[in-house]
């Protein structure tokens, strides 16, 4: 079964913690500590094929996650591996109802952050009786994040738990007795030069006054690029954001402040090439399914080295290289930047990024309709008249998809396919604003 899940992930090899989390003794507790970008997702789902029982028809293995976009990408990982296993999610800001619906046929992996699970258990929606393995992802994240009271009622009610798994991107001084974590093996990937990202750090010196012409400059510099761009707080995005549309910056952002499915349109935007550049918080420093970022760009420096890390971990991911820019004033040095970074010096009057070959259609109807890729790539194609090439990244949600199409075939292709139906059955589809 891991071989045939590794080729529906197209994954040749294992890494080194990879391997290590699979070949650890299954009858103890686990901690796994590597960076942010190594790999820890399937380092921990790639053991549970091992123990998933088909004859048990409840909830066998409990992943506990610190944000529902973090739930999102485990479950859409644990969906590619094929296991023929059923997965759910479960996190606020998705419909309670649809999920007491999901549960009633209970998966045998259940993803969720703390407060959902906890209201479930609360209004009895699942099972723990079949519960066997726990698994607390970016646990340093859930605890920073305030979710110990809920994880504490949640761990209660597991009374048949054999395995605990904890994972983090940092090391803990100890592990808090609530988790019942008992006498672990530790597998410590931190300082593994094999798991370190390739990183090359830059510096732009601009006075205060400056920053955002220096920002803009550097944009242009760094030109159609995947780039995240990471400020300390959701109004400094705002702000930034409304001052680059002025400008003729086409971007989108990503902070805790916007409505669930904004966010989630924001990063699949992101993800199929829609958008080259994501003004973003600290939320998008972990956890989030969004590969190949080529440039990190910190606007504004971070409070701690832990939080400077996380967000450069998401360049240079898996063997990749990348680069991050700090944008610093004449005066500012901080204590965790070890070494001087390269000066970069920046021209003026470059010309704007070109907006990017792709664009968004939206289409109304999802998982819940019985939609699949499948469904919309014939009606594309053959209805639409799009060539293979013309057609993207397809990401089905449970009401709704969205596919990137050529750019420049996206106008005719909506008025091409106006009043057609999928599943027999009339749907909204226009281009995603």
């Amino acid at each position: 079964m891991i071989k045939q899940a590794l080729e529906n992930l197209k994954i040749t090899a294992l890494n080194e913690m990879q391997h290590a989390a699979l070949n650890a003794d299954e009858k103890r507790d686990l901690i796994l500590l590597s960076p942010t970008g190594s790999g820890k997702t399937l380092g921990f789902l790639l053991p549970l094929l091992k123990t998933l029982d088909e004859a048990n028809p409840l909830v066998q293995v409990l992943i506990l996650v610190p944000s529902r976009e973090l739930a999102l990408q485990i479950e859409q990982v644990f969906r590619t591996i094929g296991s023929g296993f059923k997965v759910n999610c479960c996190y606020g800001g998705h419909s309670t109802k649809i999920e007491k619906n999901s549960l009633s046929q209970p998966p045998a992996v259940l993803i969720g952050t703390p407060g959902r699970i906890a209201y479930h258990l609360r209004h009895n929606s699942f099972s723990t009786e079949g519960i066997h393995t726990l698994i607390l992802d970016e646990f340093d994240k859930s605890l920073e994040f305030g979710f110990q009271t809920d994880m504490t009622v949640i761990i209660r009610q597991l009374p048949h738990l054999k395995k605990r798994v904890l994972t983090s991107a940092t090391r803990m001084k100890e592990i808090p007795g609530f988790t019942g974590v008992t006498d672990p093996i530790e597998l410590d990937f931190l300082n593994n030069k094999a798991n370190a990202p390739d990183i090359e750090l830059k510096a732009v010196i601009a006075d205060a006054a400056d920053k955002l012409d220096t920002l803009f400059s550097l944009i242009c510099k760094i030109g159609n690029k995947a780039t995240l761009i990471f400020c300390n707080h959701r109004e400094a995005v705002e702000r930034i954001s409304d001052l680059l549309w002025n400008r003729g910056v086409v971007h989108d952002i990503f902070h805790g402040g916007m409505e669930q499915e904004d966010r989630e349109r924001a990063l699949l935007k992101f993800r199929n090439g829609s958008h080259r550049l994501l003004i973003t918080t600290d939320l998008a420093s972990r956890g989030l399914d969004i590969p190949e970022i080529e440039y990190i760009v910190h606007y504004q420096l971070p409070h701690n080295e832990e939080a400077f890390l996380h967000r450069n971990g998401r360049t240079a991911r898996m063997h990749a290289k990348g680069t991050a820019y700090l944008i610093l004033t004449p005066d500012e040095k901080p204590d965790y930047l070890r070494g001087q970074p390269e000066i970069e010096e920046l021209t003026a009057n470059l010309p704007l990024p070109e907006i990017t070959p792709w664009a968004t259609l939206y289409i109304a109807a999802g998982k819940k309709d019985k939609v699949n890729k499948v469904d919309i790539v014939g009606l594309l194609l053959k209805k639409g008249g799009l060539n293979k090439d013309e057609l993207g990244l397809i990401e089905v949600l449970d009401h709704s998809s969205y596919a990137a199409v050529k750019r420049n075939r996206i106008e005719r292709l909506v008025a091409l396919i106006k009043g057609e139906k999928i599943k027999n059955k009339k749907v909204k589809i226009e281009i995603s604003r």
